[in-house]
């Protein structure tokens, strides 16, 4: 390494492009790089990625940040990845078997992979602290074993490795079979209090264990790097983090009514927790990052659909996303957007959940629509800020980032509708800077206080409007929402008495998957 001041860089696997950024120690973002990622849709509800398309994505963003740079500077790398996507390789080849199953992807629903688990669905919650659901990977791994290897004879051989996007690029690495504990959290294999593979959940799911990694804390140990030139082989890779929770560190998160909501394609909404105990059925408990001998808990809630909503209405439309905005009227005048196209995630896990548009009339125009979408956005993002505040007590504080952040009116709609103050990240690309702050604490760039002196900049959005109205219009969406969920029920959109009351007043039921899905 040179002599001189030391960089971080970072590597942000997501779903839509590979990201890479270089981070003095001053905490100032010096590069960047970023490389698009194509989805594959190849039957109704399934999502799939190259997962050759993604290693390659990773070199050419590296590449790309470390032009003009010193490549000897960088003392250390960070990993910021998708979550619940999964694959299948072959151990020996390092050859994929398959394509990644995205987190998206909704082929499980009504499987005898997933089908199979529902009899010990409130055991499953228990021991991984997530409900049963397509987006998790346990059933997903199930998927690709029954198709790939369907008497398991080569996964309980050692012969074939299972693996989320950070254990394939630890693989791609450094040759090591691994996944960090807090991706390992979002398998629905893991015991999520003792940090450790559990045998009753992968008799359930049918994933021999011999075909898992091993589990590492956030801080590894990891293996060198290799093959991402113009790096030298070597430099250590000393932070891994789920892409959510690296956003949760750069905000330093860990302070008490704080809450992180990443808007993105879906949402979600985070917070850390003193404890493991169990939550309410509404949130998922989960570990946050391990940077000593004990984990970090969280509390998460995960949203299904929120820029997605707007790229879809917006195709609809006949605009471009950013147009959205501009579009909308400043009332969406009594018309409610529900967009369960996949069902609905968190606090509902109601996967039978149906979209639907409400309370239109003769004169509803596009603005409304534009009006409605972006709120609904705002109000699934309360309703699981209203969860976590049940569990962690009162929520003060709303720290917001990902790219639909940087439109006013839906940051000035999110205050308004949780009555919260609302603070918008400024820097770009936070989950990739929360895996560099961590890489970087671990490799002694940075200590925990200069780490805490770090500067973030950040938007403030203060809520305007009367405690009355907002009530008023959050018990107008819950009607609607109840009537997506009864409709996938009954098929009658009549409301019953209680329509409009809050999350807590409606019963978690355990979805039973359909066979038919629409697409994600």
């Amino acid at each position: 390494m040179s002599t001189a001041d030391p960089l971080v860089l970072a590597i942000d696997q997501g779903t839509s492009a590979t990201k890479a950024i270089l981070v003095d120690r001053g905490g100032d973002i010096v590069a960047h790089g970023s490389v698009p990622l194509e989805l594959s849709t190849p039957a109704p509800g399934w999502v799939e990625q190259s997962a050759e398309e993604i290693w390659a994505g990773c070199g050419r963003a590296v590449a790309a940040c470390l032009v003009g740079q010193d490549a000897s500077r960088v003392a250390a790398i960070g990993l910021s990845t998708q979550r619940e996507s999964l694959l299948l390789w072959d151990r020996a080849t390092g050859e994929p078997l398959s394509p990644l199953v995205s987190w998206l992807d909704k082929r499980t629903a009504g499987d005898p992979a997933l089908l199979r688990a529902v009899p010990h669905a409130e055991l499953v919650r228990e021991i991984s602290g997530l409900p049963l659901d397509p987006m998790f990977s346990a059933p997903k791994a199930a998927w690709l074993l029954d198709r790939y290897d369907p008497d398991r004879r080569r996964a309980r051989a050692g012969e074939l490795c299972l693996g989320t996007v950070d254990s394939w690029l630890l693989f791609k690495l450094g040759g090591a079979h691994l996944i960090e504990v807090g991706n390992a959290a979002r398998t629905q294999l893991l015991d999520v209090r003792r940090c450790a593979w559990d045998r009753r959940l992968t008799r359930i799911f049918d994933v021999p264990p011999e075909v898992l990694p091993q589990v590492v804390p956030s801080q590894g140990p990891f293996p060198g790097t290799r093959g991402l030139a113009p790096l030298p082989d070597g430099v250590p890779v000393t932070a891994v983090l789920g892409d959510s929770h690296a956003a949760l560190f750069a905000h330093a998160g860990w302070a008490p009514g704080t809450v992180k909501a990443t808007y993105g394609t879906g949402s979600s909404v985070m917070a850390v927790v003193p404890s493991a105990a169990q939550v309410s059925s509404g949130l998922c408990l989960t570990v946050a990052w391990q940077t000593g001998s004990s984990p970090t808990w969280a509390v998460e809630g995960n949203v299904r659909s929120t820029g997605a909503t707007v790229n879809w209405l917006a195709g609809v439309l006949g605009h471009g996303p950013g147009e959205l905005a501009e579009l909308a009227a400043d009332s969406s005048e009594g018309v409610v957007v529900v967009p369960a196209f996949g069902g609905l995630g968190a606090p509902w896990w109601d996967e039978n959940a149906v979209g639907l548009i409400s309370g239109l009339t003769l004169g509803t125009h596009a603005g409304h629509l534009a009006r409605a979408a972006l709120e609904s956005i705002a109000f699934q993002v309360e309703d699981v800020v209203a969860a976590v505040e049940r569990e962690t007590g009162p929520v003060t504080r709303l720290l917001a980032d990902g790219g639909p952040t940087g439109n006013p009116v839906l940051m000035r709609l999110q205050a308004d509708t949780s009555g919260r103050r609302v603070e918008r990240a400024l820097a770009r690309d936070l989950s990739a800077l929360g895996a560099a702050h961590l890489a970087g604490l671990t490799r002694g760039v940075w200590d925990r206080a200069a780490l805490e002196r770090l500067d973030r900049p950040r938007e403030t959005y203060a809520p305007d409007g009367d405690e009355t109205t907002r009530a008023g219009r959050l018990a107008h969406w819950h009607t609607a929402v109840r009537r997506a969920r009864l409709q996938a029920i009954t098929g009658d959109d009549t409301p019953s008495a209680g329509d409009g009351a809050p999350p807590t007043a409606v019963p978690h039921r355990t979805p039973e998957p359909s066979a038919a899905q629409g697409a994600s």
